[in-house]
């Protein structure tokens, strides 16, 4: 998961190096999501019936291979097949490592699924402190990262995890299942709001600091690694804290306080004091989406990687849909008013898993 948080950063720590354009930009950026989407949700059904490691070994050859040999050719089309690959590769780690987790781990679940996500802002923090403030060569820092990723492989290769395949049934009986279900919905749009917040936040915050806030060049990316530092703090700290069936309360709980921080965040003028709302902000949304997934897993033990795989699939969604929602509102309203955007697609996760949650916590 720690070179999933390398990869989430990637376009956007080597654009100026490469010598992308804003198009180029988000054609990329739009091309790792398709392949994410598609190794999510893949490798999540293929994990409730066949061997993990071996899914796992087969991602890890994708990435390597992808990391190995991005933009050693300035060749665009190329690129973009292997940036898919780099999708598919992460995606294919995402979809597998926390339904393995629930399987390996009975008891403290949520704790295990904290410290798996906690890999992926670690891995953007350190990405953003290497090619950022200590500007080492990204080609060489990348090719590092692809060798490692095959001493992975070799690691899962030898690895042996005792599974139930065909435990799960058919894929497609299991997405109708699941689709049938009103808790994995309104997980889903959940999912898709907070990760939305998340990676809008990351993109647009040092432009937020300098724009609104007065901040410079560099303490703007000071407070993208606060934020970044709030959200890895968090992940850890709460994980230990919870317990047993605390997920429910948990993720009501982070709702609220997300939605208060970030109308904080996104409203008051405190000069340097900003950096303390910022990793408030990043601190209480830290925990969702692992709390998220532990529900759904063990709401629905016997298909948990479907379960896992089908709701991720709105990480990049959210991606997409939020940053575009904000860059609307900018254009009608103006920048600040876009920020509302927010506090108030947490706000509206919070109520629609308040109102489910109550009826409801588990499957019928």
């Amino acid at each position: 998961m720690f070179f999933l948080g390398i990869a989430n950063v990637l376009i956007g720590a080597t654009a100026r190096n490469i010598g992308l354009t804003p198009f180029q930009i988000g054609l990329f950026l739009a091309v790792q999501n398709i392949g994410f989407m598609i190794g999510v949700s893949v490798a999540g059904a293929l994990a409730d019936t066949y061997d993990k490691p071996r899914i796992l070994l087969v991602g890890s050859l994708i990435l390597a291979g992808s990391f190995f040999t991005f933009y050693v050719t300035g060749a665009l089309w190329l690129n973009l097949v292997i940036m898919l690959l780099i999708g598919l590769g992460v995606g294919t780690y995402e979809g597998v490592t926390d339904p393995m987790l629930l399987e390996m781990h009975d008891k403290n679940q949520s704790l295990h699924i904290n410290v798996n996500h906690f890999f992926v802002t670690f891995g953007s923090i350190l990405m953003t402190v290497y090619l950022i403030f200590l500007q080492m060569n990204w080609r060489q820092s990348l090719t590092q990262a692809a060798v490692v990723v095959l001493l992975l492989a070799v690691f899962f290769a030898l690895a042996r995890l005792k599974s139930k395949p065909g435990q799960a049934g058919d894929y497609l009986d299991r997405i109708r299942i699941l689709s049938r279900e009103r808790l994995v919905v309104v997980l889903f749009i959940a999912t898709l709001l907070v990760v939305g917040v998340e990676l809008g936040t990351t993109g647009i915050v040092t432009t937020y600091l300098m724009e609104l806030q007065g901040f410079t060049q560099e303490t703007s990316k000071i407070g993208l690694v606060t934020f970044l530092s709030g959200m890895a703090l968090g992940r850890l700290i709460i994980g230990f804290f919870i317990r047993g069936d605390q997920a429910v309360r948990y993720i009501l709980l982070l709702f609220g306080l997300a939605t208060i921080f970030f109308g904080l965040m996104v409203t008051l003028r405190v000069g340097q004091w900003t950096y303390v709302t910022v990793f408030l902000a990043g601190l209480a949304m830290s925990a969702l989406v692992p709390l998220i997934i532990t529900l759904a897993g063990q709401a629905y033990p016997e298909m948990a990687g479907t379960v896992t795989g089908s709701i991720k699939v709105a990480i990049p969604i959210g991606g997409i849909i939020i940053p575009f929602l904000m860059s609307l509102v900018a254009r009608a309203a103006s920048f600040q008013v876009s920020l509302l955007i927010f506090p108030l697609a947490l706000l509206l996760a919070f109520v629609l898993l308040w109102r489910e949650l109550r009826r409801s916590p588990t499957p019928a």
